[in-house]
């Protein structure tokens, strides 16, 4: 339903009744009209339209939605990283996960659009986190796990690698994915450990066939 918030006419404005505060300002100019609105609500949502015109012939602008961010809605709670610790090859892909939950299952009517996600990193012995990436969710009310597919270059990418949400105006970190790497075994060794443990074989056979 449309209501009117304010009108001008004949050079005389007129506030709509509920609209008549002054959080509501109106401010017309020779070619441009400024409506500010201050200490935002969540009631002021909504699409607001320019009209103008003559008694004859009336036009409308584009709408402009006012997205009004409800922090008392707001269903997460607090971050979750999986694994606790991972342990790749260097030249490999560490693939990290951060999940975020609510204090209920029922309330998940918020917009996860509005969420953006941020990934630090701090190196063993280091105090400082360094920052990687930032995520902005793209499917608005989908997936509440967000992926890093970090590759591990050498030692200096390990490390503890942290995810963060900010949300109203707050930061829920995570606890945190400790990465490592391993040594990358040679194929050689693999093929000298197979030989020898069939040299031990045989050997052990030709031994008990004396017997």
């Amino acid at each position: 339903m449309l209501q009117i918030v304010v009108s001008l006419v004949l050079g005389k404005e007129k506030f709509s009744e509920q609209f008549n505060n002054n959080r509501f300002k109106f401010t017309p100019g020779d070619s441009q009209y400024s409506l500010t609105i201050k200490d935002i609500i969540k009631e002021d949502e909504a699409t607001y339209f320019c009209q103008s015109g003559t008694a004859y012939f009336q036009s409308f602008s584009t709408g402009i939605y006012l997205a009004v961010n409800d922090c008392k809605s707001r269903s997460v709670t607090h971050v979750r990283q999986t694994p606790e610790s991972t342990s790749v090859q260097e030249g490999d892909t560490a693939n990290l996960h951060c999940s975020l939950l609510s204090s209920s299952r029922e309330n998940t009517s918020d917009n996860l659009s509005d969420y953006h996600v941020y990934w630090f990193r701090t190196g063993f012995g280091e105090s400082h986190l360094s920052f990687i990436y930032t995520q902005k969710n793209r499917n608005s009310n989908s997936s509440r796990v967000f992926q890093l597919s970090k590759t591990i270059q050498t030692s200096s990418d390990t490390g503890i690698y942290y995810c963060a949400v900010v949300t109203c105006g707050k930061i829920l970190f995570g606890e945190g994915t400790k990465v490592e790497t391993s040594k990358r075994v040679e194929p050689v060794l693999i093929v000298l450990g197979v030989l020898l443990g069939i040299c031990v074989i045989v050997i052990s056979i030709l031994i008990f066939s004396r017997d």
